[in-house]
C-alpha cells in the first residue's frame, strides 16, 4: 500500500486523532499515549513534535490522512550516539507492509541525518508484530527484560531490539 512519511502540521490533528483513538493502539504504548485519544491530544502531539529539533518525528499519511506515527529520539550524555525508535499505525493499515517499510525508511534517514550509530526499540513482548517488523528490519534481539512494564496493573515483559549503522563497523 501506497504511503507517505511527511513531516507534521497541525492540519493533521483530525485524522491523527481517528486514528489514534483505538484502545488496540494504546494498549501496547507507554501510558503517556492516551485512550481515548481526543483532537486536542493530537494538537498536543503535533505542537511537541513541531518543536522537538533533536528528534526525527513522521506522519504516517494514507490518502492525506494521519493513520500512524514514527520517531526517532535522539538520546543525550553518554547515549548521545543512539536514539529510539517508536511507531504505531491505526489497526485498519495492519498486515500491508507500511509500518515495515517505514521502519527502514527512518531509520536509514536517522543513520544519515542525526549522527547516530545505534537505534533501539523496545516493543512489549507479547506485541508479535511489532517485533517481527523489527525483525524484517534487521534488528537484532539483545534480551528480554523481565517485568520491566507495568501497564493496566500487570507486569509485562519488553524486547531490546538494536539497529547499528552498517558505517559503524
Amino acid at each position: 500500500m501506497t504511503f507517505d512519511l511527511c513531516e507534521w502540521n497541525k492540519t493533521l490533528a483530525p485524522s491523527l486523532a481517528e486514528s489514534a483513538n483505538d484502545v488496540r493502539v494504546a494498549r501496547f504504548l507507554r501510558d503517556s499515549f492516551p485512550y481515548p485519544y481526543t483532537e486536542r491530544d493530537a494538537e498536543r502531539f503535533i505542537e511537541a513534535a513541531l518543536k522537538d529539533s533533536a528528534g526525527l518525528s513522521r506522519a504516517i499519511i494514507v490518502q492525506g490522512r494521519a493513520v500512524g506515527a514514527i520517531a526517532l529520539t535522539k538520546m543525550s550524555d553518554v547515549y548521545q550516539k543512539s536514539a529510539e525508535l517508536g511507531y504505531w499505525l491505526a489497526p485498519a493499515f495492519w498486515k500491508r507492509g507500511i509500518m515495515t517499510e517505514a521502519v527502514r525508511l527512518i531509520c536509514r534517514k536517522g543513520f544519515d541525518t542525526c549522527g547516530i550509530i545505534r537505534i533501539y526499540a523496545e516493543p512489549f513482548a507479547e506485541n508479535v508484530a511489532s517485533r517481527r517488523v523489527l525483525e524484517k528490519c534487521g534488528f537484532v534481539l539483545e534480551g528480554v527484560l523481565s517485568k520491566s512494564i507495568y501497564k493496566g496493573g500487570v507486569f509485562r515483559d519488553s524486547c531490546i531490539y538494536a539497529l547499528l549503522c552498517e558505517s559503524s563497523h
